[in-house]
């Protein structure tokens, strides 16, 4: 065994040589943006004791100079003895549920997971009682072959599927089981909701479809499985709850739910920007969805100095008599910029007039705080999200015979919904309506998954088959309406 010592933190680790470090700063937090490719320098670490030889991949990607200060890719080595590596801590705040919601109590106690590309939250319930018993979240251990849902569908192509399946159906059973251990009596019921491709990767089926136009899944119905099945302990039944259609899937089904958009006599919106954007509009006489692959941008990634909303992050911009002032999450010197900053900033740098209504900036960057700064390049990614969530929003609104001033409600879910500035998002024209119409509405996929513990499954079946799923594509207005949108308001 050999010993890693992780700073500034001070962890040490006992590792057995030969190790591959991708492995070992994985479980302490440490993204592989490109999956471990050797084509970012997202997982860059400083060598302060012991040897890294560098390989001919880092010299592509790191100069002469990182090279020679000791930085290296994480992903390019194995331990091969005693080593100290200089790398960020990362904090990984993931969004739980605490709402109260009416239910008719059942015996048992039941499992509610929220399964996400980046995140898993989960719930142990007392099906009598309602109460949470124990929670337990996690970063998704598939993310160490990439941030994205599109990586890791590549990864699972290039025969990597079986391996996603078998990762992800261990972490859970480890949770599960953790969870479960505080209960006086065997765990009865699962409830897992998610997107598409984790729907696909945890049931064990084909993820090719998804892969391409129209990206429509070959399975997207509930899924019942056998704790046995799953290679876990017990015998709970467990469930992956329906897909829409598309890469809309269960997690956005419990959405609906949890924000009753399908009960309300007026028209209105749930918006989840994750690692996907997924999009909702209608009441109970009609609802229409859709997604599109922006969500990235808003979870820091494709950002110049992106990064999810951990320790050393800017969170927070403010213009302050024509200046910025920025807050970093726990304080000290950024790292870089998450995807709430990110909004900040560039509604600053409009209102400041370092941004144009077209996306051109003047001067070609602009500084934030300590390194970090605001590139042209992340400008035209964020109107390129942005584009395509407000333009899906108009076209959904459209489709159902109505505009944007005629919703009544916009939930935003997940997390960067819950700490978006309302403000920062309309200036930026992500959302053009009213702030008191646009409400954070938290996890809105766990809250759905643990209603789904206590009602009959078959309610969730028909309320899928309910929803219309609308693909952008073969929408002829889009692209004038996508170029439109891009633009930020004057």
């Amino acid at each position: 065994m050999t010993t890693l010592t992780l700073s500034p933190a001070g962890l040490r680790l006992q590792v057995a040589a030969g190790t591959a470090l991708q492995d070992v700063l994985f479980e302490q937090g440490v993204e592989f943006p490109c999956g471990g490719q050797g084509r970012c320098s997202g997982c860059r670490v400083k060598v302060l004791r012991g040897r890294l030889e560098a390989s001919p991949d880092e010299s592509k990607v790191l100069t002469a100079a990182e090279l020679a200060e000791g930085w290296r890719l994480a992903c390019r080595h194995s331990v091969g003895g005693d080593l100290e590596l200089e790398l960020a801590q990362w904090e990984m705040p993931v969004l739980g549920d605490r709402s109260a919601f009416a239910f008719a109590p059942r015996t048992g106690f039941g499992v509610a997971i929220d399964l996400g590309t980046t995140t898993i939250a989960a719930q142990l319930l007392d099906l009598k009682t309602g109460n949470v018993l124990a929670a337990q979240t996690a970063l998704n251990a598939q993310a160490r072959h990439g941030d994205d849902i599109m990586s890791r569908v590549a990864f699972a192509l290039r025969g990597g599927q079986a391996e996603l399946t078998r990762l992800i159906r261990e972490q859970l059973g480890r949770m599960v089981e953790l969870m479960s251990a505080s209960a006086e009596q065997p765990l009865n019921r699962v409830v897992l909701v998610g997107n598409t491709v984790m729907h696909h990767l945890l049931c064990g089926i084909d993820v090719t479809p998804l892969a391409t136009h129209p990206f429509e899944p070959e399975h997207p119905g509930r899924v019942r499985l056998s704790a046995g099945q799953l290679g876990w302990r017990g015998n709970a039944a467990v469930e992956f709850l329906p897909c829409i259609g598309g890469l809309v899937g269960p997690d956005i089904l419990a959405g609906i739910v949890a924000t009753g958009l399908h009960e309300r006599a007026g028209l209105g919106a749930l918006m989840d920007l994750g690692t996907n954007g997924e999009v909702v509009v209608g009441n109970r006489d009609k609802l229409l969805c859709t997604s599109t692959a922006a969500g990235p941008a808003f979870e820091g990634a494709r950002i110049a100095m992106g990064m999810r909303a951990a320790t050393g992050a800017i969170s927070e911009v403010q213009a302050k008599d024509g200046a910025l002032a920025c807050r970093v999450i726990g304080g000290g010197t950024p790292r870089g910029l998450c995807g709430s900053g990110l909004v900040d900033a560039v509604a600053a740098g409009l209102d400041l007039d370092w941004i144009k209504a077209d996306g051109r900036m003047v001067p070609d960057s602009m500084p934030l705080s300590g390194p970090a700064a605001l590139l042209p390049q992340d400008v035209r990614e964020l109107q390129l999200a942005k584009g395509a969530i407000a333009a899906g929003l108009r076209i959904l609104a459209m489709r159902l015979g109505a505009t944007l001033a005629d919703i009544e409600q916009l939930h935003l879910a997940g997390a960067f919904g819950n700490y978006v500035n309302r403000e920062s998002a309309r200036r930026i024209g992500l959302l053009r309506m009213p702030v008191e119409r646009i409400v954070p509405a938290g996890n809105t996929a766990l809250l759905g998954a643990k209603r789904a513990l206590f009602e009959d499954a078959d309610t969730w079946d028909d309320l899928a088959t309910r929803i219309e799923h609308v693909s952008l594509n073969e929408e002829p207005k889009f692209q004038d309406i996508f170029a439109a949108e891009m633009r930020f308001p004057d």
